[in-house]
């Protein structure tokens, strides 16, 4: 449970970093990077938070983000199979001429528009996703090829949503990492009972009032929504063991059914009830 700054390197051989995931509830990985990432969600849905935006996605999820633009892991409480197809690249990954080729305005206009964040539906999302799960059985020469198709195939298509305002920069660098850590790890060891946010503040060396501000500064959410969302997980991961809803509730730190329950529904669109019985069939 870090605010990390992630150290991405290509592969061997590859101007870029091509990576399959798997993985069952990831921890929370609040991170950014200087690379451009296209992330494809082949199994899975969850929810996503990529700079002040927050969504649920399903299953076939395809997103385009720009460089130092925070955002959390696919795999943050998906209970069950999750899988992606990751691309991780520098904009200047084929030098730094190549992109001021005019061949490839198209695609410089792209890379300025991922800058906010972009999510890709309809057609171009089908094509876009075959061409990545190909790129997994092809040479290094063949990606790069590939790869310069989805990017021709991203920058065409009217088919996307952009994530965040243009005009919105997050200032988001390694001094802020050993303080929010601290308040991370403290949440990861204490959610089970009732969190004291005069000892949270403490941590960070702030007033409760300056480290409320400043929690909502660095991850866009308020602190207690982060210890509810953190805990309903853990809820899901236990519901997944086929444990009682009511042993539950207190387990992961909540005082009362009521106020679990609300909460439940509230962070994943169905009652505990619901949630058991989906993940039982």
């Amino acid at each position: 449970m870090k605010v990390e700054y992630e150290k991405i390197s290509p592969d061997t051989g590859s101007s870029f970093r091509l990576i399959h995931w798997k993985s069952e509830n990831d921890r929370y990985f609040w991170h950014y990077h200087p690379e451009y990432e296209i992330v494809f969600v082949r199994k899975g849905s969850g929810k996503l938070h990529i700079g002040e935006h927050l969504k649920n996605y399903e299953e076939g999820e395809l997103v385009f983000i720009g460089p130092d633009l925070p955002h959390t892991g696919f795999g943050y409480g998906v209970i069950g199979e999750h899988e992606e197809i990751v691309v991780q690249l520098r904009k200047d990954f084929l030098g730094e001429e190549f992109m001021q080729k005019p061949e490839l305005q198209h695609i410089r206009e792209l890379f300025e528009r991922a800058k906010q964040g972009l999510s890709f539906q309809g057609k171009a999302r089908k094509i876009v996703a075959a061409k990545l799960q190909k790129m997994l059985t092809l040479s290094h020469f063949e990606r790069l090829v590939e790869l310069l198709n989805i990017f021709h195939t991203l920058a065409t298509t009217n088919e996307f949503s952009v994530l965040n305002a243009a005009e919105k920069r997050f200032d988001f660098n390694h001094k802020d990492e050993d303080r929010i850590n601290r308040v991370y790890e403290y949440v990861e060891q204490n959610y089970q009972k009732s969190i004291d946010i005069q000892a949270v503040a403490d941590l960070a060396n702030l007033t409760v009032p300056s480290f409320c501000r400043y929690f909502k500064k660095i991850s866009h959410i308020t602190y207690t929504d982060f210890v509810n969302e953190y805990r309903i997980n853990q809820a899901c991961r236990l519901l997944f063991e086929n444990k009682p809803i009511a042993d539950i509730c207190f387990e992961v730190g909540f005082n009362n059914i009521s106020h679990f329950n609300k909460t439940f529904k509230q962070l994943k669109g169905v009652s505990p009830r619901e949630y058991k019985a989906n993940s039982n069939q």
